[in-house]
């Protein structure tokens, strides 16, 4: 996610957690269809779920299509998008189709596929199309358009005194002019990649690839996806796992607070790990580590360092960046802990490279094209308002609850209040009364979706049955706990794990 970086002033855009950001819609309501199950078509969209696309061999192993879907629910007979899809086939005789998402909003399903040797062990992959898909407005489906490369380089770098009004001002307008970037570059679409319009997408896809109801297995915001999902076509569940769930009652300034306190309680673990080895650039204590960290923030605010390019030395967006990317996963506290080592030697060259990789920017100067996939879909779903006086209030409380993610963490209102669309979506809990059994994962010390979501969703959901791994990193599956095996025999066997199983 990227959301605003604060102390003195305002960075243009910093990486963060997953489902973080709110606000803005279609211009049609976000009215949830009627329930339809068993594999029944909704009454207009005969002939999308009847289509048969043409597939081709894409790589060894895959096979690829485009699937038609109408751009607007409410006039199915009008424009129409695309929706990519990539199947890696199973090496034995499938029982289905497993449908995955890893995130985002704005993550791409089909780069999931082409890595789902990676993924999956050999019970899935003997046993399942692994069918990865590029939700509207994502990668190489119809996709937001927003600013260029060159653009984002500018846009990123731009800093913004919020603290007075002048500032302030010129921060919102310099989110207008990107919001209004968005719309023209791409058109109708950008009022229509909600998460409702996505979650009828995917029960066309189930449809398209021949399935009665849908087996998926979705991340972070796929959970978001998922529980959508399941609440309006609880008849077609088939088995869903939904792992790093994000808590779909949720306001967009509750999941604010959410992830500040989940990414502090991250960065705490990490220090609590980096301290009891022998190397670790920030000594004495967590307290000591955040003061530290709070302190080198504060110097590159100020002085930013050389990073080995004379055009880009490192301010504390970057270093932001490369905490909240490397607590994602345990297995980049090492590069981190080198980073700021060497950051505070006068290096700043491996605090670019994590920035850089939070940003998705390629060693060319590259970002993704689909970039203004995350504010668009997360600013249809969520409702907010552009009030100042509120948003400095937010900025306090936030600091409360962490001394250092805090004062970075507010402002992030701006960015959906200036799109062009907004949104009048509804934050409610999803029931899914009637559905299958449903396993959601929590991990403890996960940073971008608190444990609390995940045990929250589980409520919500009448058949929501709760997994728990006591661990660091954002989500579970896959980090080698009983929680690999307890999902892997219920999408390939249909064993449901008991209520509350924890590793």
């Amino acid at each position: 996610m990227h959301i605003p970086s604060r102390r003195s002033s305002v960075v243009a855009a910093v990486f963060a957690g997953i489902a973080l950001l709110a606000g803005c819609a279609a211009p049609a309501p976000l009215v949830q269809p009627p329930a339809v199950g068993g594999g029944a078509v909704p009454e207009g969209l005969e002939e999308f779920y009847s289509q048969q696309p043409e597939w081709s061999e894409c790589d060894p192993n895959y096979r690829c299509a485009d699937v038609e879907m109408p751009l607007d629910y409410e006039d199915p007979g009008g424009e129409r998008i695309t929706i990519a899809v990539k199947v890696f086939e199973a090496v034995g005789e499938p029982i289905g189709s497993l449908f995955v998402n890893p995130g985002g909003p704005g993550g791409s399903g089909v780069e999931m596929a082409e890595s789902a040797s990676a993924y999956f062990g050999t019970d899935i992959l003997r046993n399942y199309d692994v069918v990865g898909f590029d939700p509207r407005g994502v990668g190489q489906s119809s996709a937001v358009r927003c600013y260029d490369s060159e653009q984002l380089e500018q846009w990123y770098g731009t800093e913004f005194d919020v603290d007075t009004d002048e500032g302030f001002q010129a921060y919102v307008d310099g989110n207008t002019a990107y919001g209004e970037a968005c719309a023209e570059n791409t058109g109708p679409l950008i009022g229509h990649v909600d998460t409702v319009s996505a979650t009828r997408d995917l029960d066309i896809l189930r449809a398209v690839m021949g399935e009665s109801q849908l087996t998926y297995l979705g991340f972070s915001y796929g959970t978001f996806l998922g529980a959508h999902y399941a609440d309006m076509f609880p008849e077609n569940v088939g088995r869903l796992v939904l792992d790093g769930a994000v808590d779909p009652a949720l306001s967009y300034g509750e999941i604010i607070r959410g992830q500040t306190g989940g990414f502090d309680l991250a960065y705490r673990s990490y220090l609590e790990d980096c301290q009891a080895g022998t190397d670790c650039p920030l000594t004495d204590g967590v307290e000591a580590g955040i003061d530290q960290t709070i302190a080198l923030l504060d110097q590159l605010a100020d002085t930013p360092v050389a990073s080995g390019d004379p055009d880009r030395p490192v301010n504390d967006a970057d270093l932001l960046n490369s905490i909240i990317v490397a607590l994602y996963n345990p297995g980049s506290w090492p590069s981190l802990t080198s980073a700021i080592a060497a950051l505070q030697a006068g290096d700043g060259s491996e605090i670019r490279f994590l920035s850089d990789y939070a940003l998705d920017r390629d060693e060319d100067g590259n970002y993704p094209e689909d970039q203004g996939a995350f504010r668009a879909i997360d600013c249809l779903d969520y409702p907010v308002e552009l009030d100042l006086d509120a948003m400095r209030a937010e900025v306090d409380e936030l600091t409360e609850i962490s001394r250092l993610f805090g004062p970075y963490n507010g402002y992030g209102e701006v960015g959906c209040a200036t799109m062009p669309v907004q949104s009048s979506a509804v934050r409610e809990p999803l029931t899914a009364e009637g559905a299958a059994p449903i396993l959601v994962i929590g991990t403890t010390r996960d940073p971008a979706t608190p444990y609390e979501w995940a045990e929250s969703m589980a409520e919500q959901l009448s058949s929501g049955v709760f997994l728990s791994y006591d661990g660091d990193g954002h989500t579970a599956y896959g980090a080698g706990s009983c929680i690999d095996d307890a999902v892997d025999a219920f999408l390939v066997e249909g064993t449901v794990p008991e209520d509350g199983l924890s590793c």
